[in-house]
């Protein structure tokens, strides 16, 4: 067992201790009243721990990856991914004091386990009950990187260490499967300028996060219309995405559900939607309301929405202006688009096209 104190990209102290499973396991000969003393008494040498009270407690390795799988299966858990799955406090103390028992088999959920690692599990569960009572932690996130990948991340140069894991895939994944690379990063621009004339503010995540919407908004577009918002959600919910937790992967799945099967159906997903906060789920909607207006007048096609543009008009209105060049695009339904949108976001909105009519949308 390797425990480091890491701050950010800041490396701390560590300490090696002889806690694996396996070794555990023989140290202790089989008893796991045994295992929990030495556990102890080992852990006693990791004065780091201390400086953890109140903080996560990444869990890195298989053993921990395992725990995580029968905590998931125990509880239900809607989301099969396991990278950044979260255990609170109270959780992991209540479910680690069954694992720890040894009558494994009786665990509820048991079967999503392979077998020859169920053996383990206890003393697993043995070794991180003991680091909770010496760190208090404020919840566990288990992730489903290694020695491994961090060694291959070593070896990247300083750009692509630098770079946003969750964009740079969100990225790969609209080259390979949307229309327009183009487009979807026209999008990422022009979502950025509409929460700013809406005055919607966004945290640094809540920004990263409309930035992989934007481009992950058109990968569904080979499917069925009446099946792009399903496959859309179920890609992005099972990707293998990292720089980002689940319920930040539930507004990804979210915003392109909504944008295909509609912003005010209530049916969509309701466990991929019940792992989101209310915040994240207003703005998905809001964000899908936003791509359902600006799809509809781009057809997925570059060099479009660089021409539109917000302007502020009188009494609190806001425009939307297609420059006069784009005037047939101009209609009831791109107005019906943005009559959901202004409903969704309270706003009084209107169509215009620069120089020529203006249609008010309710």
């Amino acid at each position: 067992l390797e425990l480091v104190d890491v701050a950010g990209e800041a490396i701390g102290d560590g300490i090696t201790l002889p806690l694996g499973g396996l070794r555990l396991q023989d140290m202790a000969k089989n008893s796991l009243t045994q295992a929990a003393k030495i556990a102890r008494d080992e852990l006693a040498k990791a004065k780091l721990l201390k400086g953890g009270q109140g903080r996560p407690f990444y869990a890195v390795g298989g053993t921990w990856r395992n725990l995580a799988r029968l905590h998931m299966e125990m509880t239900n858990y809607p989301l099969g991914v396991m990278h950044h799955y979260e255990i609170s406090a109270e959780s992991a103390a209540n479910f680690l004091k069954q694992v720890a028992k040894a009558e494994i088999e009786k665990v509820k959920g048991i079967e999503g386990v392979s077998k020859n690692r169920r053996s383990l599990l206890p003393y697993g569960a043995v070794v991180l009950q003991e680091i909770m009572a010496a760190m208090q932690p404020s919840k566990i996130i288990v992730s489903a990187l290694g020695v491994r990948e961090g060694f291959l991340y070593s070896l990247l140069d300083e750009a692509e260490q630098k770079a946003d894991p969750l964009i740079s895939a969100s990225e790969e994944l609209a080259r390979l499967r949307s229309r327009s690379v183009t487009h979807a990063h026209e999008l990422v621009d022009w979502t950025a300028k509409t929460f700013a004339a809406f005055g919607i503010d966004e945290t640094e995540d809540e920004a990263r996060y409309r930035h992989a919407a934007a481009l992950l908004a058109d990968i569904g577009w080979r499917a069925h219309p009446e099946y792009r918002g399903k496959q859309s959600l179920n890609i992005i919910a099972h990707a293998s995405f990292f720089g980002v937790d689940h319920p930040g992967r539930a507004f990804l799945a979210m915003a392109n559900a909504y944008r295909h099967d509609g912003i005010f159906n209530e049916a969509i997903a309701p466990e991929i939607k019940a792992l989101a906060p209310p915040r994240y789920l207003e703005r998905a909607r809001v964000l899908a309301a936003m791509m359902r207006v600006v799809y509809l007048l781009t057809a997925s096609m570059p060099g479009i929405m660089p021409r539109l543009k917000w302007e502020q008009r009188a009494n609190g209105v806001l425009a939307l202006v297609l420059p006069a060049s784009l005037a047939d695009l101009y209609g009831e339904r791109p107005a019906g688009r943005l009559a959901q949108l202004a409903r969704i976001t309270n706003r009084r909105l209107v169509l215009a096209v620069e120089g020529g009519p203006s249609m008010s949308v309710k």
